[in-house]
C-alpha cells in the first residue's frame, strides 16, 4: 500500500451496509473509485467470519494497491497479511494496552502492521500519539447512524487536530458531499466515509466525487 501520508479517502466495507452485496464486489467498486484505504468493519461477526471476509477482500485490495484495514482484530490482521488494524479507545486502552508495539508479532514475515486509533477529544489524541499510533481517527464530527450513541465532536476538534496532530489523521462521522467543504475548511485533509459512499447509487462515482474535492483542497 502507499504511505499513510499519501492516503486521502478512507472507505469501508461495513457488513451492516452489505444488503446482500458481496463484500469483495464492494471492495472492487471502492478501489475503482479511488479509495486509498478500505476498512473491513464487521461488528458482531465471529472471528472465523471476519477471517473469511478478509481473505475474500485482500486479493482485491492487493491488486489495486489499496491498504486493507481490519477493525478490532490485530492478531487476525497480522494472520491474513492486512496492512493495518483499527481500534477504538475501549478496544485498546480499555483492554490494558499502553503502546501499539505490544500488539505486533515480533518477527512477522508479513511486515509491520500499522495501528490506527479512534479519538474523540484532544486528551485521547495525545494519549494515542504517546502510544505510538500510526494514524488517528478524529470524530465523529457530525451525528452518524453508524454510531448513534456517539456525541459529535464538532469542527472544533477538527481544527484542534489540524493544529496539533503530526501523524496522518482522518476526520470521520457523518461526513458527506454536502458538508465536506466545511470539514476541509476546518483543516482536515483526509476523511473517512461510510454511509455516504455505501448508500450511494453508484459507489465508484461517489468515491470519485469525494476524492476530487479532497485533492482540490490543497495537499
Amino acid at each position: 500500500m502507499k504511505p499513510l501520508s499519501d492516503c486521502w479517502l478512507y472507505a469501508f466495507v461495513d457488513t451492516a451496509f452489505l444488503r446482500g452485496r458481496a463484500p469483495e464486489r464492494l471492495a472492487q467498486e471502492l478501489c475503482d473509485g479511488g479509495a486509498d484505504l478500505i476498512q473491513l468493519r464487521a461488528k458482531g461477526s465471529s472471528r472465523e467470519e471476519i477471517l473469511r471476509l478478509s481473505q475474500a477482500i485482500l486479493p482485491v485490495t492487493r491488486r489495486a494497491g489499496v491498504g486493507l484495514v481490519i477493525n478490532d482484530h490485530p492478531s487476525l490482521a497480522q494472520e491474513v497479511g492486512a496492512d493495518a488494524c483499527h481500534l477504538g479507545q475501549d478496544d485498546f486502552f480499555g483492554a490494558g494496552h499502553t503502546h501499539v508495539a505490544a500488539l505486533l508479532a515480533p518477527h512477522s514475515a508479513l511486515g509491520t502492521l500499522r495501528i490506527g486509533l479512534s479519538t474523540h477529544t484532544p486528551q485521547e489524541a495525545r494519549r494515542a500519539l504517546a502510544a505510538g499510533a500510526d494514524y488517528l481517527a478524529i470524530g465523529p464530527v457530525y451525528p452518524t447512524a453508524t454510531k448513534p450513541d456517539a456525541r459529535p465532536v464538532t469542527l472544533e476538534y477538527v481544527r484542534w487536530a489540524a493544529a496539533n496532530v503530526a501523524v496522518p489523521w482522518f476526520a470521520i462521522g457523518g461526513i458527506n458531499l454536502g458538508n465536506l467543504h466545511d470539514v476541509l475548511a476546518a483543516g482536515a485533509r483526509r476523511i473517512c466515509a461510510v454511509s455516504a459512499i455505501l448508500n450511494a447509487s453508484a459507489i465508484p462515482a461517489a468515491c470519485r466525487q469525494f476524492k476530487r474535492q479532497l485533492l482540490a483542497s490543497g495537499h
